[in-house]
């Protein structure tokens, strides 16, 4: 017997009479169907309400947004964002198709690369997986086509998703990745970001970008239709 199946055994043999253990087939039911915590009301309004409550609420973290129609809006958008706070018009992009299929040539202006984040990247974009209303918080997932450097390194963040992505609250967002990429190949990691990086720690001063983007920037192209 391995080291490691032999520590296993003695752990399992000292939780046998243990009252909180469960049969492994309840755990199994356990995590297939989560039980989700009280969700607040205010979340849980009808989708303009919700919309406008994550607008709000990422508005009271600094968060600035862009509403579009479409996404070939997005490349002018992303341009004219830059041009305002006259930042250089260099982009790490996502390599996700979501992001890397914009027409760019639109914006001839911007110079984009995609991959992973450096140091030397200013501006990063990529896509959201999910936004939450209740706190106005960005849900990201980590994988190949989504590096999570992208969400820290940089000092700008860029962010491009759709209206019909805001849910009420983490616990539809958790479902929601369940639900696409299924059991046992769920993402490395979830990043949920309410804001751009902040920190009081020096004299109780708010100082922007101090563990990671001191921006952050959402393009909402709206793709919800009024019933």
């Amino acid at each position: 017997m391995s080291g490691r199946n032999a520590l296993m055994a003695k752990i399992a043999a000292a939780n046998q009479d243990n009252p909180l253990r469960r049969p492994a087939g309840e755990l199994v039911e356990r995590i297939a169907n989560p039980r989700r915590n009280l969700i607040p009301a205010r979340a849980g309004g009808p989708e303009p309400e919700r919309y406008a409550l994550f607008l709000e609420k990422c508005r009271e973290l600094a968060v600035t947004i862009d509403e579009i129609a479409t996404d070939a809006a997005a490349p002018a958008a992303i341009a004219d964002y830059l041009k305002g706070l006259n930042l250089p018009g260099r982009l790490k992009l996502s390599p996700s198709p979501e992001i890397t299929d914009l027409p760019w040539d639109q914006a001839p202006l911007l110079e984009v690369t995609s991959g992973a984040a450096e140091i030397t990247d200013q501006t990063g974009v990529t896509p959201a997986f999910a936004g939450i209303a209740e706190t106005g918080t960005l849900v990201f997932v980590s994988g190949k086509e989504t590096p999570p450097t992208l969400n820290f390194v940089p000092d700008n963040h860029i962010v491009v998703m759709r209206r019909s992505q805001v849910m009420r609250a983490m616990e539809d967002a958790f479902s929601a990745a369940r639900e696409r990429f299924g059991t046992g190949v769920m993402p490395r990691a979830l990043n949920l970001v309410s804001g751009p990086s902040r920190t009081g720690d020096v004299e109780q001063k708010i100082v922007m970008g101090a563990h990671g983007p001191r921006r952050l920037h959402i393009l909402m192209i709206d793709d919800v239709t009024d019933d």
